[in-house]
């Protein structure tokens, strides 16, 4: 059973320097309240396994649109991902020499993060063969099998994961809504403390067994997604 906690509980569990994998896709499901805690509390020197770093102007009229804050705080150190190019502020500190980025193919990131979730040593991948990826401290090596080329990628892990749901039972379960899934799931697999931030809470029963896509199994605390009021 996961414990229900504030989202400054949340992040007091998080330490400076810590490595968070954040679920999101251009800020479509991040944990926003988390995030926001995050970025409110001085913490820093963080490396950030997320897919993309946001996108300065949200849809709900935010400014630095979820993971966006912490690029602009200046917290984070290193940089995984798969796309940066919505937000400047990433390519500024990554030019200045402030922030380090390791961009790999998005179906590598993703396959990278199960790994690491599943106990696999590795991804063999055809995909970024005599590109910039070779060069990435994230591949093993270069194989090469029945005359083909293959990159070994390393599996990816954390030591927290900030995922969202939108609906998340008491005993941890979670269901994504559309495409608020996307990188939350594998995401809750492959971190040693998984957050999981729910639109709402719900009492067990009100999500159907079969619609349950991360067991709460995985989930260790939960808080609840505060609302902005305009």
């Amino acid at each position: 059973m996961p414990k229900f906690i504030t989202p400054e509980e949340a992040v007091a569990r998080i330490p400076h320097g810590a490595t968070l994998m954040v679920g999101g896709f251009m800020g479509c499901g991040n944990a926003h309240t988390l995030v926001t805690a995050l970025a409110n509390s001085g913490k820093g020197e963080f490396t950030l396994i997320c897919n993309d770093g946001a996108v300065l102007n949200g849809p709900d009229g935010s400014e630095c649109y979820g993971v966006a804050k912490l690029i602009r705080n200046r917290q984070v150190k290193r940089l995984i991902a798969s796309h940066v190019g919505l937000n400047p502020e990433v390519g500024q500190q990554m030019n200045e020499g402030s922030l380090q980025v390791d961009l790999i193919p998005q179906g590598s990131f993703a396959e990278m993060i199960r790994a690491g979730g599943a106990g696999l040593g590795g991804v063999l991948t055809p995909t970024g063969v005599g590109t910039p990826v070779e060069d990435s401290p994230l591949v093993y090596s270069t194989v090469e099998l029945e005359g083909k080329r293959y990159l070994m990628m390393r599996p990816l892990r954390a030591e927290f994961a900030l995922v969202s749901g939108y609906y998340i039972d008491r005993k941890g379960n979670i269901w994504y809504r559309g495409t608020t899934r996307n990188f939350n799931h594998v995401m809750a697999l492959a971190a040693d403390t998984v957050i999981a931030e729910a639109d709402y809470i719900v009492e067990c029963g009100q999500i159907a067994p079969e619609n349950v896509v991360t067991p709460g199994i995985l989930v260790d605390y939960v808080v609840q997604k505060r609302r902005r009021t305009l």
